[in-house]
């Protein structure tokens, strides 16, 4: 049986690892901002940080609840990125994953929203 926590089937793994090791190390202020109110079960579930999945390395996540989390920053507002964002989130919910988007700037200054969203979104 596969652990719970083993989402990568992609010949890429190795330098995905790398990739989520280094963005793991050098967090966006707000990716790391939100880290602090989700991470050691302070919601009530586990959450990853720059977790694999498929081919694409996610901001958190909580396999339990099959729940992404990203944290967008100014570049995704570029159309091109819109674009494969939107098939990334595609490809995410076909994996049976939910995807949650956030803006750096709603991150860092409306933080109680997120988590209450973030809340709702794990109790339904």
């Amino acid at each position: 049986m596969i652990p719970l926590y083993q989402t990568a089937h992609t010949p890429d793994y190795h330098l995905l690892r790398k990739n989520a090791n280094r963005m793991r190390k050098e967090p966006t202020e707000a990716e790391n901002a939100l880290w602090k109110y989700v991470r050691s079960k302070q919601l009530g579930l586990r959450f990853y940080r720059q977790h694999i999945i498929g081919n694409y390395i996610v901001d958190l996540v909580c396999l339990e609840k099959k729940l992404i989390i990203e944290i967008d920053g100014k570049y995704h507002s570029d159309g091109g990125q819109q674009e494969s964002d939107e098939l990334r989130e595609r490809t995410l919910n076909q994996y049976g994953y939910k995807v949650l988007r956030f803006t750096n700037e709603e991150v860092l200054c409306n933080m109680d929203n997120i988590l209450c969203i973030i809340k709702n979104k794990i109790n339904n």
